[in-house]
């Protein structure tokens, strides 16, 4: 049963990879794509732009103040979904490479953490969680995102584990965090499919630009990829600090 499931599976892509490749009706000639019809007449009449005024300007385009924003979670979301693909596979294949050791413990460092310096890096912990999740909730605003907001999350727990030769975090909850966090942002792909025109297209009203609650389901992308990557990364940290327990 499960052979001929596959081998169904292995057929219906085929035919829609065949069908894109053959430019069909469903699958217009890749690249092709008519601006005009993607944005908004509201904002582009005639050929000339009209000024968006931070603060002040209701439902924009995408209705992020950030442009590089704009292009990696609204017209390039799918892409950056992709990226997202590409570091969960990065994970996966440390995770079967180290660790795969049933019973593991934190691998001894050449060095042997001071009281201070376990101290200092537990009160830096906070101050760099919260700067990433400051990142991550701001990236529709200002320069940052989900991307450098969840690798700063990741790099305070790497701070702990360089800190203290004691401490390892509970990584099953970093699994199921990074499990998902990456679900939702695919469920959010398929409501803007349900609930719009196309996969993750923006379904929820943009607001004014500039305000932190605004630019649909831009911020919400960023908070689910923050936490994928957080997590994914953090993970990693572990896999590569710790080593297999000897069974006495």
């Amino acid at each position: 049963m499960k052979k001929l499931l596959s081998f169904i599976l292995v057929i219906g892509l085929g035919v829609l990879i065949i069908l894109g490749l053959n430019n069909t009706i469903q699958f217009p000639a890749f690249g092709h794509a008519s601006v005009s019809d993607r944005v908004s007449e509201r904002y582009i009449t005639k050929g000339s732009d009209v000024d968006i005024i931070f603060g002040v300007t209701q439902d924009p385009e995408s209705g992020a103040a950030n442009i590089v924003t704009s292009i990696v979670v609204d017209y390039r979301s799918f892409d950056t979904l992709g990226e997202v693909t590409v570091l969960f596979i990065s994970a996966l294949g440390v995770a079967l490479l180290l660790g795969s050791a049933v019973t593991q413990k934190r691998l001894e460092l050449d060095f042997k953490p001071n009281f201070m310096l376990r101290v200092g890096s537990r009160a830096l912990f906070g101050i760099i969680i919260m700067t990433g999740v400051y990142v991550t909730l701001h990236g529709h605003l200002t320069p940052g995102g989900g991307f450098p907001g969840g690798t700063m999350i990741a790099s305070a727990m790497l701070l702990l584990y360089l800190a203290d030769d004691q401490f390892r975090a509970r990584i099953k909850g970093f699994k199921v965090l990074e499990g998902v966090a990456g679900s939702f942002y695919v469920i959010i792909g398929l409501l803007g499919l349900i609930l719009a025109t196309y996969f993750l297209q923006n379904f929820l009203p943009n607001g004014t630009v500039g305000d932190l609650i605004s630019s649909g389901i831009v911020p919400i992308v960023y908070i689910l990829i923050g936490l994928k990557v957080g997590s994914e990364i953090s993970g990693m940290i572990d896999n590569f600090l710790t080593e297999e327990e000897e069974v006495k």
